[in-house]
């Protein structure tokens, strides 16, 4: 089902281009499968046998993929999967086909929904914290898709931040209940809750990322702001699912954790004043969906009361209330989406009439606005009894002095839901019925039917109540009562009084409603709104002034700094040790005396460093230091090693010398005297300090290396390189956090030289393929001198794709010279490149293929292959560097982290865990079997990624640093035939 949902992610706005609106019913069908699936194990799950799958993801580190749909995750994963249905129908009418971003909308919206059921199906603490993370970064583009309007952004990052906070709380406290508990199964933690001040603090950790992500006190300013978001992002986010989010949560845990103090206690204090306030905040609102907004606040605090509590009868009255409120918040929404799209407006001043000319809606409203407000025989009735019951029967002070919270937050929830019908629908005095659009019915059908629902539940509570019993029964009995139980009349009792009070009470608030936005007005709660701009400019002027304080721009300050702590908080433990007086064995200087002559050769040129004045010649011994390091490799036979640096060293000396052209030929004015003396004395002592560590840390073992197991690893694995078998077999978590890394790095390069888009709209002659350039203005331009605008759009179609290049003249060596001016050309330079770039292509390809037996590998080959594309671009310019490959470097990191993120998952599917190796033996006619690994493919996405890696940094660094210069160069020629001719 998760994956589903991914995959129609993907492909919604592809759907979206081709069937417009239409697509978003497509889409449902993901959701509505889902749905179905859900119901069909409701027998199982009713019969005590909850559907579980567990994956093994990395067992060595306990970590797995783990799933459990019991009856509280069955009915998370009906709202979530159900309404998501219905929305994503009412999506495609809500929307017309012209709206701007509609296929991301839908990509989003659909991701959401996959994110949402995978929190609420996982059984795993650190599983649950992913999809919690990614239900708040699809919230903020969701809340966010209005990118032109200011308020939309402001309020999605309002909420990025503010649920962001509370996300890393909550990782903090999932990791220390993990580990204090001995596991990371929200099943086994429940069944066995560990206990003690760490369990107290996590759980008050664990509480805050829940409270941020269901809006309470003081969480509660984001959800409002949220209101910029599109209604149906409202209707499902703000009303069905991502708010459920923390509610869920404090279920999840109260079965075992519900008797801490800091987790009862906190629940229903936040919980009830959470209500109270903010209903008492939606009674002052003119906008229909802001008085929506400010209740669902006020009801997430209802829930977050009754949830914690603790006790058997109010986990079944708060599992009754959660379903009552998806089913009637999430229709009251959309029929605020529908008013909005029919009228126009949505302020309930302006309104008047609606009751007449849209009667569908006014009475589907009726049922949901019924259940919202407690009466009877609606769904919310059944559940708000049972709520009154369960803390009036539970005998304990605190639960009785939270019910009369409770009383009085739910009388205000009648007063504004009376407001809302009178101000959506009635006719009002001195204002003109409403001219209204029609709705549709596929339009209305969502609101009709989640109404019904609804009612239905009122109706049908005595089947209902044994199925949500399976969760109640969890939860500690409360002592001396026996079990509650739903039921639509329990006859005259106290709680029926109570509701019959909270009715009677909100009907006074809106009769008085003018007393009442007096009363609101001069005791008006602080704006939500204005609290966090006035939080994020103070924490924004406190971080400025520690930054000025702290940071102040000189590198070697830092790097002095850095360098300082080290040595000092290293070298106490080795002082204090007294390690060297330890039984350690003689120090071997050399296993050869062939290998003094490269480490003479790296102390020299390191040496030699610190008194040069040029900054190339700086590089270059810089450069000879890791030459020499990587001839120690080769003498010391470890060739894969000496390779790799060999062409690392080489490819950053390339980097080096492109930086080098924006900078002086020289460096700066020696520092004082005493500065240039401490600087020494840092560098030595670090320098003896890391030598001191590599040794101490060697001399120190006591077990056998573990290098003896490698031999016999590389052959399981199918290889006899064992570096390359470590690199891709052994230790491939190591290799796929370090890819990651590189494609980050990729990124932070390009954003930090790319300071406009790489591609512009290309320009090309009429009845010209948009991949063929023709070569005359290029020649043009090369005679005339520095190239300008009118050959850029070679350079953009080749970056974009294959460039044919189509003359009638014999064919060129390079193409891309031709736009270089004369003095910068080398023919014989181009003659050679030419010649050399698909030898150096093919020698990559070797390395690639080679590696896993031989010395190679993806990493190295991808350098090899990066090194033909240098010697391309200083042969020929930027122009032949866009020529030499038909992708661009996104393309190619992204591949290549989807092939070896494939591959990883591939072992999963196929084998038994992630990154589960395989091996095929391929037979060809006339040839000996060719032996293939799983880790082939894995280094061909290593190999696509250095690829990538090289080539971004060759257009951000090369380039585009070129085409800066050029630019200057034309600005500088500008400026001078201005002054001539003044």
């Amino acid at each position: 089902m998760l994956t589903a949902h991914f995959v129609a992610a993907a492909l919604a706005p592809l759907l979206v281009r081709w069937w417009g609106r239409n697509a978003f019913l497509v889409l449902a069908a993901v959701p509505a499968v889902t749905t179905a699936w859900a119901v069909a194990q409701l027998p199982g799950i009713m019969a005590g046998t909850p559907v579980e799958l567990t994956i093994p993801w990395a067992p060595a580190f306990s970590l797995e993929l783990a799933f459990r749909l019991d009856v509280l995750g069955l009915a998370m994963t009906l709202i979530a999967a159900g309404i998501g249905t219905l929305i994503l129908v009412y999506c495609s009418r809500y929307f017309g086909d012209a709206e701007p971003g509609l296929g991301r909308f839908a990509g989003v919206f659909t991701a959401f929904a996959g994110a949402m059921l995978g929190l609420v199906m996982v059984d795993d603490l650190i599983q649950l914290f992913v999809f919690w993370e990614l239900t708040t970064v699809f919230s903020y583009l969701l809340i966010g898709h209005y990118t032109e309007r200011r308020d939309s952004r402001r309020a999605a990052s309002m909420a990025l931040v503010v649920t962001t906070l509370g996300g890393l709380s909550l990782l903090v406290g999932v990791v220390m209940l993990g580990e204090i508990g001995g596991t990371y199964r929200i099943s086994l933690l429940v069944a066995d809750p560990p206990s003690g001040t760490p369990v107290a603090v996590a759980l008050a950790l664990i509480l805050v990322g829940a409270l941020s992500k269901s809006a309470i006190l003081p969480f509660s300013l984001w959800l409002p702001a949220a209101m910029q978001a599109p209604t149906p992002v409202s209707g499902y986010l703000h009303a069905a699912a991502m708010v459920k989010a923390g509610v869920y949560l404090v279920a999840r845990l109260t079965p075992g954790f519900g008797d801490v103090a800091v987790w009862q206690y906190t629940t229903l204090v936040l919980g009830s004043a959470t209500m109270v306030a903010a209903g008492w905040k939606a009674l002052r609102q003119n906008d229909l969906k802001l008085v929506l907004a400010y209740g669902t606040v006020s009801q997430l605090g209802f829930l977050t009361a009754i949830l914690g509590a603790g006790t058997r009868d109010t986990a079944l009255a708060g599992l009754a209330m959660l379903c009552a409120h998806a089913v009637f918040k999430a229709p009251l929404f959309l029929v605020v989406g529908i008013i909005d799209h029919s009228t126009g407006t949505r302020d309930l001043r302006e309104l008047s009439g609606l009751r007449t000319s849209m009667p569908v809606v006014f009475w589907a409203s009726v049922l949901a606005l019924a259940s919202m407000a407690g009466l009877p025989p609606m769904a919310g009735f059944v559940a708000k009894e049972a709520v009154f019951a369960a803390f009036e029967y539970s005998g304990s002070p605190v639960l009785l002095t939270v019910l009369a919270a409770l009383v009085i937050g739910s009388v205000l929830t009648v007063a504004y839901s009376l407001r809302f019908l009178w101000g959506a629908f009635f006719d009002k005095p001195g204002i003109a019925p409403t001219p209204v659009h029609a709705p549709g019915p596929l339009f209305t059908a969502p609101v009709v039917l989640l109404s019904a629902l609804g009612l239905l539940g009122g109706l049908t509570t005595r089947w209902i109540d044994p199925v949500l019993a399976g969760y109640a029964d969890t939860v500690a009995f409360n002592a001396g009562n026996a079990p509650a139980h739903l039921a639509l009349w329990h006859g005259l009792n106290f709680a029926l009084l109570l509701s019959a009070l909270c009715v009677a009470g909100g009907l006074a608030l809106f009769h008085w409603r003018s007393a009442v936005t007096w009363a609101g007005n001069r005791f008006a709660l602080p704006d939500p709104a204005g609290t966090y701009r006035r939080i994020v400019f103070h924490t924004v002027n406190f971080a400025t002034q520690v930054t000025g304080l702290t940071q102040r721009g000189s590198l070697p300050i830092y790097l002095g700094t850095t360098l300082v702590t080290l040595v000092v908080v290293s070298a106490v433990p080795i002082i204090n040790g007294r390690l060297w007086l330890m039984e350690t064995p003689a120090v071997r200087f050399w296993d050869t005396p062939v290998q003094l002559i490269p480490a003479v050769i790296v102390v020299l040129a390191a040496l030699w460093v610190l008194v040069v004045r040029g900054r190339l010649f700086a590089v270059v011994l810089v450069g000879v230091t890791g030459y020499g390091t990587a001839a120690l490799f080769a003498l010391q036979g470890a060739p894969d090693l000496a390779l790799t640096q060999f062409l690392v060293e080489t490819v950053s000396l390339v980097v080096f010398v492109l930086v080098l052209r924006r900078l002086p030929t020289r460096f700066s004015t020696p520092v004082l005297r005493a500065r240039r003396v401490w600087n020494l004395l840092i560098g030595a002592a670090t320098g003896l300090l890391v030598a001191s560590m590599a040794y101490f840390a060697l001399a120190g073992r006591r077990t056998d290396s573990i290098s003896g197991g490698y031999p016999a690893a590389a052959e399981e694995a199918g290889g006899h390189n064992i570096v390359s078998v470590l690199l891709v077999d052994v230790r491939a978590w190591d290799t796929m956090g370090e890819i990651s890394v590189l494609a980050a790095v990729a990124a932070g390069v390009a954003s930090l030289l790319f300071v406009r888009r790489r591609t512009r709209t290309l320009r090309t002659a009429v009845g010209l393929n948009p991949f063929s350039v023709p070569l005359a203005p290029i020649r043009a331009s090369a005679a005339a001198g520095p190239p300008d605008d009118q050959w850029r759009p070679l350079a953009l179609q080749s970056a974009l794709g294959s460039v044919t290049v189509r003359t009638d003249e014999r064919p060129l060596w390079l193409p891309g010279v031709l736009a270089m001016a004369q003095e910068r050309r080398s023919v014989i330079f181009e003659v050679i490149a030419r010649l050399l770039f698909p030898v150096i292509i093919l020698l990559s390809v070797f390395l690639l293929i080679t590696g896993h037996s031989s010395v190679g590998g993806g990493f190295a080959g991808g350098i090899v292959a990066g090194l033909g594309l240098i010697v391309r671009y200083l042969a020929g310019g930027r122009h032949e560097l866009y020529l030499a490959l038909r992708l661009q470097p996104g393309v190619l990191i992204g591949l290549g982290l989807a092939i070896a993120t494939g591959t990883a998952l591939a072992g999963a599917v196929l084998g038994t865990e992630i990154l589960a190796g395989g091996a095929y033996d391929l037979h060809l006619p006339f040839m000996e079997p060719v032996h293939l690994t799983s880790s082939l493919a894995f280094d061909v996405g290593v190999y696509l990624l250095v690829i990538g890696l090289i080539q971004d940094i060759l257009y951000s660094l090369g380039a585009r640093i070129d085409e800066q210069m050029e630019n200057d160069q034309r600005a500088a020629r500008s400026r001078h035939n201005e002054e001539v001719s003044a």
